[in-house]
């Protein structure tokens, strides 16, 4: 990638972040506007629900990954594993997780 490329990527990448943001903010506003609560019961329940459930498939998953690259390494020879790989790997499962547990427990109904 060129030198000239850099520069445009960085400020495309911080011109979305912000755009998000703004969005994320004027619709907290206008719900908060419209009288209706962010949250009651029961989406603080699935919420805590799901995020439990994330918290310990990512445990889980994080414990087999670091199991699999020490076994990896020591018996079998394979390469080791990038750090950045290994988080983004993390980062997915633990986002997934949440949003099908969350998917999960909202059709479940009866808590």
């Amino acid at each position: 990638m060129t030198d000239f490329a850099w520069p445009i990527i960085l400020i495309a990448n911080a011109v979305l972040i912000i755009l998000v943001g703004v969005l994320v903010l004027w619709k907290v506003h206008k719900d908060k506007k419209s009288g209706y609560p962010v949250q009651d019961e029961r989406t603080a329940k699935i919420s805590g629900k799901a995020a439990i459930g994330t918290y310990y498939i990512t445990l889980a998953f994080m414990i087999s990954l670091n199991l699999f690259i020490i076994f990896g390494k020591e018996f079998l020879d394979l390469p080791e594993l990038e750090a950045g790989w290994a988080v983004i790997a993390i980062m997915l499962v633990s986002a997934i997780s949440y949003g099908l547990l969350g998917a999960y427990y909202n059709r479940k109904g009866d808590l």
